[in-house]
Formats: structure tokens, sequence, C-alpha cells
């Protein structure tokens, strides 16, 4: 099997339209929280969001660096937010004057969990009140998930697989692990791999707050809101943005003399076979995730220095996989640090594995894990473990484990070390 690494990194998110400023802001212990300005949620139970900034904030995005007007007119922020972090990981790599060859062998393995639901909503509304003649031309291709890779490899003229994975809130790293087992297989050389998610709107909140999904305590302290592991947590805070890696395969990178990240050495994946929305009540579709991914990286349990938790702050999911977690390391997690940088940048649903696989990758280059903001009461269960409290921890990160789980019981582990 060929090896596979990482040799270029994009993100838009919350804290950030760019990997060094959103990091940056992450080992501030800053928060992307805040009270939602798309739309007036005054009536709505939660009323706080973890948004990407408008192009006028400090750190905000602006979606003209990437995307051309026509395309931004035309489609849902998941895509436009996609487009520009796999523009950022091309441009990261140094692979944006590839040859036609390589072109042919150079893909995209980007999804979202949800896709187009802000123009859903709105164009359902239009075909209601003004008839069919006016839904727009560009609604259908406007929302669909894989014109994420769709609209990058038009852009990049890039010819390779054209992959787009949708499994809720596992997506990105599902995308990562699968892209890069088609470069293992020698389907491709190059593959552009994550995942965005842009609903932020009134159905999105509407929808999984009615699931009693949402945190509706903190609706007057919204950067309280996010607090995975505390007993005062009482669910998650909606993120939206997008994570994109460059993956190569070894030998490509090392003659082009590209830099290289990390290596990709573990993927693991499994169905909890149990609940639409609840994760398995002993945790074992968490755990026999982590567990295959472990193996097949060929590292012994101590060698994981880092844990990026799904910790998506739910008063049950996050209890659930600390056990797990628990169960499959053993005595050796008393070496490791376990952090959910959720408590930062909320919940990116398809997004998240991605942004968060991005941030291990980062806390291997810069020898600092990321906190969990908001632990100021943690449940019982986090006695034991270290779980990174309210600010970054320099220490040493040469490999990492990062957890995906989303509705329908579906699963994704990814392990990564240091070149």
């Amino acid at each position: 099997m060929r090896r596979v690494v990482v040799t270029g990194l994009g993100l838009v998110t919350p804290l950030g339209a760019d990997v060094e400023t959103a990091w940056a802001n992450l080992l501030a212990s800053k928060s992307g929280a805040g009270t939602i300005t798309r739309f007036d949620a005054t009536d709505y139970k939660c009323r706080i969001a973890c948004e990407v900034k408008p192009a006028d904030h400090p750190y905000g995005f602006d979606p003209n660096k990437r995307v051309d007007h026509k395309v931004q007119r035309q489609v849902d922020p998941f895509i436009i937010y996609g487009i520009d972090a796999a523009g950022q990981a091309l441009e990261d790599a140094g692979l944006l004057d590839m040859t036609q060859e390589q072109k042919y062998r150079a893909g995209c393995s980007i999804g979202a969990g949800i896709g187009g639901l802000p123009g859903i909503a709105s164009e359902s509304i239009v075909l209601h009140e003004k008839g069919p003649s006016r839904v727009s031309p560009h609604f259908v291709h406007g929302r669909l998930i894989n014109l994420i890779t769709g609209q990058v490899q038009i852009k990049y003229g890039l010819m390779g697989p054209n992959h787009a994975v949708v499994t809720a809130c596992s997506t990105g790293a599902h995308s990562i692990g699968d892209a890069a087992r088609m470069i293992a297989m020698d389907d491709a050389d190059v593959m552009l791999a994550g995942g965005s998610e842009g609903a932020i709107c009134p159905l999105g909140i509407a929808g999984f707050a009615q699931a009693r999904a949402l945190s509706t305590h903190f609706n007057d302290t919204p950067e309280r809101g996010s607090r995975p592991y505390d007993k005062d947590r009482d669910g998650f805070v909606m993120g939206e943005g997008a994570g994109v890696v460059c993956l190569e395969e070894y030998e490509h990178a090392k003659a082009r003399g590209a830099k290289i990240y990390a290596e990709v050495i573990g993927y693991g994946l499994s169905g909890d076979a149990y609940h639409v929305t609840a994760p398995h009540p002993e945790g074992s579709g968490a755990f026999r995730s982590m567990e295959m991914a472990m193996k097949k990286s060929g590292l012994q349990l101590g060698d994981i220095d880092y844990i990026n938790a799904h910790g998506t702050s739910t008063p049950l999911g996050d209890e659930l996989e600390l056990n797990a977690v628990r169960r499959l390391f053993g005595n050796a997690i008393g070496t490791l640090s376990m952090s959910s940088t959720k408590s930062a940048i909320g919940h990116l649903l398809g997004g998240a594995g991605a942004v968060e696989s991005i941030f291990c990758i980062l806390a291997m280059r810069d020898q600092v894990v990321p906190p969990t903001l908001n632990l100021d009461n943690p449940s019982d269960n986090c006695a034991g473990v270290d779980l990174v409290p309210h600010v970054a921890k320099k220490r040493s990160v040469k490999a990492v484990l990062n957890n995906s789980f989303g509705f329908g019981g579906t699963n994704a582990s990814l392990v990564m070390k240091a070149m």
C-alpha cells in the first residue's frame, strides 16, 4: 500500500478564514460564538451560533478571494466555504500549476452533512408564494452536496476521483479517510479532502432545537454555550465553515520537494445500529471505530499524544465518548491529552471532522494542544483525563487521533503522525 501524507491545509471557521488566524485565535482561548446575526432569532429556543464572520470583521471571511461572483450568486454558503478552503489547501501545497497529466491523477473528496439547507428553505417559499416559474434555474446545482467537489474540480481543472461523502457529522473525517484510501490504492496521486457546512438559517436552528440537540440555556452569554464535559452543558452550539487538506502520495510529494505536515496512518469506521440520533449506550461504535484506526496505524496505544474528541457538549454523547476512550486506552489514557475544539468554534456538522483534523496536524507542527473552553465544573467521569481546560498546553505531540460521530450511528476515526 502506498503511503499518504498531508501537504496542504485550508480553513474557513468562526475564528478565522485562514489556517494561521484560526489556529492563533484557538490557542488564545477565543470563542467564535455569538448571538445569531443572519436572521431575527428572538422567538427561537436557541439564539446563538458560531457564525463565520463577515469580511469587515478583524478575522472575517472574504468570499471574493477565491470564489467567482457568478458562482457566489448561484450556490449556498457551504459550497462557497468549501471552494475557498480547497483553494487554500491547493495553494499551500504548491500545486496550482500542475500539468495536464498530473491533473488526471488529482481529485476531490469533499462532503457536507446537510448541504444547501438555506437555499432549499428559501426557494420553497418562492415556490409557494410565487409559483414554479419563479424558482431559480440554479436551485438544484446550487444546493447539491457534491457540487463542492464539482465546483473545485472545474475551477482548478482536476480530473481525478470526484467523491462527495454525506455521513452527517462524520463527513469530514470519512472524506479524508476515503481519499487516503484512494491514494493508497493508486486511484490518485493527489486528493483535496474534507468537509463543509453552512446550515445556520431559520430552518436549521429550529430543526435542531426541536430535536433538543442545541444549547438553550446560554442565550444571554453565547461564548459560554459550548462546554464539552462540563456538568452544565445542555447541547451543542451550531457552527459553520470548512476544512480541506491536500493529501498526496508520499513519493510524489518527496519528489517535488513538498513540505509535509503529517502522514495519515489509520482510518476506522463503524456503525452503531442503535438509534437515529442517540449514540449506542455502551459507546461500542465509537470504541470499534477508534480500535480499527489504531490497528491500521500500527501504533501502540501509548503512542497517541493527543485526541481531538468529537465532544459536542451534549449531556449523553460526551460521557459515552469518554467511556469509549477509557475502555480502549486503559492506563495509557493517563499519558495523553484530549480536548474538544467545538468549545471554541461550535459544531460544524459535516465540516467538523476535517477542521478538527487540521487542528490535530497543527498541534503536531507546533507541539501544543488546543484547549477545551468553559470546562468550569467537569463531570465526575473526567477524573484522571487531561481535557486541557481553558488554556492551550505545550507538550510533545507526535501522534494524534481524531474522532467524529454522527446521526444514524455513523462513526469515523483518523490517526496521523508527525513526519
